[in-house]
């Protein structure tokens, strides 16, 4: 081989070592530089952490399924910012100073269950923040600057378990996004230390029982009122968590006064005016009446209307009655979830709890219904109150009819009296006497009672008396002397004296 084709071939092989070696080198460093610089990378977890990040650094790992960006100055989200992390379960990006999501922000991120949005300059929760998030199970968006919940924000969210918005400044909150089957997983609502001055009772009251378990609205500055005070205090009775948990921050303002905060659970003594807490209308889902001695059928109306669907129902006495422990004299539950009370006693009156429960669908509903047992009242016989009352103001009229018509006759209107003689009639029988008069002629009968005559003053009769005056001299019968009334000042007794009539 000539000089010329050995300088050749040198060369040839020094050019493919430094290619090969070129490229090994940037293999080398793209393998390196899988984790971005500023992350720790370990095995599926991404931690990003304090790092002063404006913007979510390129070439993370595909194969991550936690994400740590927390503590950075991050200050929106931006469309398909996680479009490359297909397997993401987490997501924490609080203490951040994000204002803004992006209506595409969460595109391909449908696995994602756990989304930490804390501490951040959120004004708002909108429609289309979290619409793509099907699976998610928890949202923390506590300690921001909320003021508004749009009503449909929440709805996409049919498998979230937990939602967190205390700490922010909502004066308002869409209860109607919690009703029976929006969110059919929800276990705790978290609006607690927001500036909720009133809520929606009616509609708060209908919510599912395992909603109102875990609905925490302590630290607001409700106003103080007895609806509100009755329904909290019936919570705490029924033992729900939101209350039971934060007794002493159940709080309301006296006046409208901020310096006026009282805890209207722990000092119930400020409340004493307020009825029960079960006289509120609408406490309980359902109310049913029975008599004593008879049977009665209660039904729990849930929306589990399922053949998987199973029931369980627990007595006011805390007595657990299931299918095989109801096969006894006094409770039978049937398999659409109705509960026959048999032979019902005063003492099955209370408030029954129904739970239902369908494994397919993973749900479970609840529900209270005040039963009440009271004896048979009967009808009485005879009239009835509306005819009672016509005759009792029959009678009335009748009364102050006679008393107006069949009154004694005033002295100036009595008929002149003809002087009966002494042998017809003695001075005994005077009308201040108690003796019966004797018979006449007339045929009058005589009364062995007592005769009472009313007499009111009249113009002839000085100073409002009537005197009887007698013959001084009683002869024989055969000369009698008429018994005469004078109304002069010399008569020797008067009907109104207490003086016995002289002979």
């Amino acid at each position: 081989m000539s000089i010329s084709g050995m300088v050749t071939l040198v060369l040839w092989l020094l050019v493919t070592e430094l290619l090969l070696s070129e490229s090994f080198t940037k293999g080398a460093g793209d393998s390196l530089h899988v984790c971005p610089a500023v992350c720790i990378c370990a095995s599926d977890l991404l931690s990003c952490v304090s790092r002063s990040l404006s913007l979510v650094p390129p070439g993370l790992p595909t194969t991550a399924t936690s994400l740590d960006l927390s503590h950075n100055n991050l200050h929106q989200l931006q469309d398909n910012w996680l479009a490359q992390l297909p397997r993401l379960g987490t997501v924490r990006v609080s203490h951040n100073r994000i204002r803004h999501i992006s209506a595409g922000a969460f595109h391909n991120a449908s696995q994602l269950m756990h989304l930490d949005l804390s501490s951040n300059r959120l004004h708002s929760v909108e429609n289309h923040f979290f619409q793509e998030l099907n699976n998610l199970q928890e949202l923390l968006l506590y300690n921001n600057q909320i003021a508004r919940v749009d009503s449909a924000a929440l709805l996409r969210l049919s498998n979230v378990q937990k939602i967190y918005l205390s700490w922010n400044l909502l004066t308002d909150f869409p209860f109607d996004a919690l009703q029976e089957g929006s969110l059919p997983q929800l276990k705790i609502m978290d609006i607690s230390s927001n500036r909720l001055s009133s809520i929606p009772i009616d509609m708060v009251i209908a919510l599912p029982q395992t909603i109102k378990n875990g609905l925490y609205m302590h630290n607001n500055p409700f106003m103080c009122d007895c609806t509100l005070y009755r329904m909290f205090l019936h919570w705490e009775k029924s033992g729900f968590n939101s209350v039971h948990d934060f007794r002493e921050e159940h709080t309301c303002l006296a006046h409208r006064q901020p310096k006026a905060t009282l805890r209207f659970l722990k000092y119930r003594h400020m409340f004493e005016n307020c009825t029960s807490a079960y006289s509120l209308i609408g406490i309980v889902d359902a109310s049913f009446k029975g008599v004593v001695g008879e049977s009665l059928l209660i039904s729990c109306n849930t929306s589990l209307q399922d053949e998987q669907t199973t029931y369980l129902w627990i007595s006011p006495s805390k007595e657990l009655i299931t299918y095989t422990k109801s096969a006894n004299e006094t409770f039978k539950l049937y398999s659409n979830g109705s509960l026959e009370i048999r032979k019902a006693q005063k003492e099955h009156s209370g408030v029954y709890t129904c739970m239902a429960t369908n494994k397919r669908l993973m749900r479970n509903e609840s529900r209270e219904v005040n039963v009440t047992v009271h004896y048979e009242k009967y009808d009485a016989e005879g009239f009835n109150t509306g005819l009672t009352t016509l005759l009792g103001c029959v009678v009335s009229l009748v009364l102050v009819l006679m008393y107006l018509y069949l009154t004694p006759c005033r002295c100036w209107c009595r008929p002149a009296q003809t002087p009966s003689l002494p042998n017809e009639c003695s001075a005994q029988s005077s009308i201040l006497t108690a003796t019966p008069p004797c018979n006449d002629d007339t045929g009058r009968k005589v009364s062995s009672g007592k005769h009472v005559v009313f007499l009111e003053p009249v113009k002839d009769c000085q100073n409002g008396k009537i005197r009887l005056a007698v013959s001084e001299e009683f002869p024989e019968i055969k000369n009698p002397k008429i018994l005469q009334l004078k109304s002069d000042s010399d008569s020797t007794s008067s009907i109104f004296s207490d003086a016995s009539i002289t002979h």
